[in-house]
This record gives structure tokens, C-alpha cells and sequence, in this order.
């Protein structure tokens, strides 16, 4: 197996995931000196802030279909490009409308990413270490998040356009990745399913490890194959019922536990406890770190012990600490720190869990046929559901109050808790046609998903 070359294609790609953390929280630094600039109200600097969200949640919906058409190296290459239109259009911005529509298509290639970059890596990584290779998309998704908001405190000073160039310099990495993207194969899966060209993927897979090429090739052809043996299926097909459950329901968990809106509003959360302005700002920049560092850990053991395991540990954690939070805003017992140090402690088993495994998960349980589309349906429910709760997110904690607002995310824990204890498959070390015939036809299986373990 030629380890090094396969890391390399690995963190190439992972890179799309340091570009989309970048762009989804450069604008943090930016946003009030563009408010200045352009004398926006308060419904356009909503929009401002908000339109590269629109765009990530059209990107996702509609990002398996160049996956599919153009391939997934095409589509990572033309993703990079729009990423660096995007750095370069914002920061040289001359109208609020021409910003817009930077920041939007900038959306539209972090929406994108997240359907792209994960399927990619899944198609071309061994089975032993798939997780690990995934779960990099997310590490530098975070990564890029904790690099942007040190790229804004460096760039602060910079002079009445430091906003600009907090935006632009997101072109230097966008360049690395356009150059770097042009050395990587195109993923085999892609080349035998969808275009028909098996000697180009058994190429490529002479390249990962030229002792399991032939069975590898073998058993995409025979996917393939046994896809194309009857009528053409859409994904939301009765046959790919169990996937698309699967996904959907793995996504929504994400966000209904709450993590965007910690992270949106950590210092909003925190001031609400009594702690002063910088404090909360404090606060929250160790959130991120927290995130950083605990995706790390979680890369080193998702092979190891499992998606599932992963799952189930985090599970047990945020049900904890979400209602720990939820008995200090009950109780009004702020002094003693219980609301930081819980939502320290959530944010850990949230990045060890489901912040590492989802995007690991939703690339692994569809067929080779439609696992674009599904990739696509997992990320655009994801993007959805996250704009769905950042937006109700203030309405809701000034109705019911900070208490019922986290205890209901600790209540959507515990059913996310018997999602995975009941329902959810372990995919660890299993290759990707194996899971896709098992899932997707759970009916032939006794009991129904669980030999894919």
C-alpha cells in the first residue's frame, strides 16, 4: 500500500475543508467595518453576514450533480477556483451588491465542499484507514475556522480596509489548493460507475496498493453491474430508504444539538450568565481551541474504536453537560463557572463524536451509484437545519428562557442516543461496496443492519 501517496491525495483535498472553515468564519472579523462602509441597516447587515449561509445550503443541495457529471476532481478543482473569485471579488468589493455576490458563490463552494471533498476521500482511501483519511475534512475544517480568527486579530490594524484584507487573504491557500488539486487521480469509483472506463480506475488503484486492485475493481464492477442490472433508481427509491434515513437523521441530530448555535452565540451565552464582555470573548475563542483539539484526538481513535462507539460516547457526554447548562440557567447558579466548563466539556465530546464522524458516516452508507446524490441530500439537511437553528436560536432563548432552550437540545440527545444504540450501522474497516449492498438492501440481511458491524 503506498501510504504517502494516498495521505497526500488525502490532506490535498482535506484542504477544501481549511478553505471552508476559513470562509464561514472570516466574516466575524469583517462584518461591522462593512456595516460602516456601505451605512447598512440592520435587515442588510443580517443579509451581509448570512448570504454565504444561503449559498452553502444551495451548494450542498445541488453539489452532487457536477460530482456525478464532470467527476470529483474536476468538481474539487472548479471548487478551489471558486473559492479564490470569492477571496479576491470580496476583498476588492467596490458596492454592496457586488460583496453579496462574492460572498455568496463563496457559499456555494463551501456547500459543495462538504458533498465534494468527504465522497472523494471515502472513494480512494483503504478501508483500515478511511475514517481517519475522512475525519482530516472536518480537523481542517476547524482548523480553518481557529487560522481565520487569528488571521483577523493579526490584520485588525492594518488600516481603514483591514477588513479587505482579512478577506483576501484567503486567496493565498485557495491558490495552493487549485495547484495542488491538478495532482490528484481522479477517484476510481467515479471513473467505473459513471463513465464507464475501468483501466483508468484500476490504474488508480494499482497506485493505492497494487495487491488488492483486482478485488477492489472487482467489486466496483460487480456494484456496478448489479445497479445497472435493472431499472434506474433515484435515490429516494424505495431500495435506498435505509441510507437516506440513515443520513438525514444523522445530520438533523448534528444540529439539534445545539453546536452552531453554541458557536454563533458563545459570547451572546456567556454574557447571559453575568460574565463581563471580554471574558466571554475569551470565552470563546477557547471554545474553538477546545474544537480543534478534540477533533484532533478523535482522527487517531474513529478507526480504532469505531464510528459508533464514537457516537455513543459523545452521546452520553453532551446529554450531561447540555443538562448541566440547563440546571445553572434553572437555577440561576452562575457563580461558580458550571455554564463555561459544561459548554467546554460539550464542545470536547461533541468534536470527539459527532463533529468528526458525520461527514466520515454520510460518505461511507450509499452505493457507488447514488452516493453523490446522497452525499448531496446528507450535507444540504446538514446546512439547512444549521441555518434553521442559528436563525430561531435568539427568538427561542428569549421566549422560553436559556434553561428550556438547552434542555430540549439535551432531550434531542437522548434521542439521538437511541438512534445510534438502535439504529445506526458500524462501517469501521468495511469497504464501501460491502456497506452500500448491506444497507441499502437491508431486507436480505438478518438482523437488518447490524452484519454490516
Amino acid at each position: 500500500m503506498n501510504e504517502r501517496k494516498i495521505l497526500f491525495w488525502s490532506i490535498t483535498v482535506a484542504l477544501g475543508g481549511f478553505l471552508f472553515g476559513f470562509d464561514t468564519a472570516v466574516i466575524s472579523g469583517a462584518e461591522q467595518s462593512i456595516q460602516q462602509v456601505w451605512h447598512l441597516d440592520v435587515f442588510q447587515h443580517g443579509l451581509t453576514v448570512s448570504i454565504a449561509l444561503i449559498g452553502t445550503v444551495l451548494g450542498a443541495l445541488f453539489g452532487g450533480i457536477p460530482s456525478d457529471r464532470m467527476g470529483r476532481k474536476n468538481t474539487l478543482f472548479w471548487i478551489g477556483v471558486v473559492y479564490l473569485i470569492s477571496a479576491m471579488g470580496s476583498a476588492l468589493a467596490t458596492d454592496w451588491y457586488s460583496f453579496l455576490f462574492f460572498r455568496f458563490i463563496g457559499g456555494l463552494g463551501v456547500g459543495a465542499s462538504s458533498v465534494a471533498a468527504p465522497m472523494y476521500i471515502s472513494e480512494i482511501a483503504p478501508a483500515k484507514r478511511r475514517g481517519r483519511m475522512v475525519a482530516m475534512f472536518q480537523f481542517n475544517v476547524v482548523f480553518g475556522i481557529l487560522i481565520a480568527y487569528v488571521s483577523n486579530y493579526l490584520l485588525q490594524d492594518a488600516g481603514s480596509n483591514a477588513w479587505r484584507w482579512m478577506l483576501g487573504v484567503e486567496a493565498f491557500p485557495a491558490m495552493l489548493y487549485v495547484a495542488l488539486v491538478l495532482l490528484v487521480p481522479e477517484s476510481p469509483r467515479w471513473l467505473v460507475v459513471k463513465k464507464g472506463a475501468p483501466e483508468a480506475a484500476k490504474a488508480v488503484l494499482l497506485q493505492i496498493d497494487p495487491t488488492t486492485a483486482e478485488a477492489e475493481l472487482k467489486a466496483i464492477m460487480a456494484s456496478k453491474d448489479k445497479a445497472s442490472s435493472g431499472p434506474a433508481l433515484s435515490l429516494f427509491s424505495k431500495k435506498y430508504s435505509t441510507p437516506v434515513m440513515l443520513a438525514v437523521l444523522f445530520a438533523i441530530f448534528n444540529q439539534v444539538s445545539g453546536i452552531n448555535a453554541i458557536i454563533y452565540y458563545a459570547p451572546r451565552i456567556f454574557e447571559m450568565t453575568g460574565l463581563g464582555k471580554g471574558a466571554a470573548l475569551l470565552s470563546s475563542a477557547g471554545i474553538g481551541l477546545v474544537n480543534f483539539i478534540f477533533t484532533f484526538i478523535a482522527i487517531g481513535f474513529i478507526d480504532r474504536f469505531g464510528r459508533r462507539t464514537l457516537m455513543l460516547i459523545g452521546s452520553v457526554g453532551v446529554i450531561v453537560t447540555l443538562g448541566l447548562v440547563a440546571r445553572a440557567f434553572y437555577l440561576e447558579e452562575f457563580g461558580s463557572m458550571v455554564v463555561p466548563v459544561s459548554l467546554f466539556v460539550y464542545i470536547a465530546f461533541f468534536a470527539f463524536s459527532q463533529g468528526a464522524v458525520i461527514w466520515v458516516f454520510i460518505s461511507e452508507i450509499f452505493p457507488n451509484s447514488v452516493r453523490a446524490s446522497g452525499q448531496a441530500l446528507g450535507s444540504f439537511t446538514h446546512w439547512f437545519m444549521a441555518a434553521v437553528i442559528a436563525f430561531t436560536f435568539p427568538y427561542i432563548t428569549a421566549t422560553l428562557g436559556g434553561g428550556n432552550t438547552f434542555m430540549i437540545f439535551a432531550v434531542m440527545m437522548v434521542l439521538q442516543l437511541l438512534f445510534v444504540w438502535k439504529i445506526m450501522p458500524e462501517t469501521k474497516g468495511v469497504s464501501l461496496e460491502e456497506i452500500g449492498k448491506k444497507v441499502a438492501e437491508p431486507e436480505k440481511q438478518v438482523p437488518a443492519v447490524e452484519k454490516v458491524y
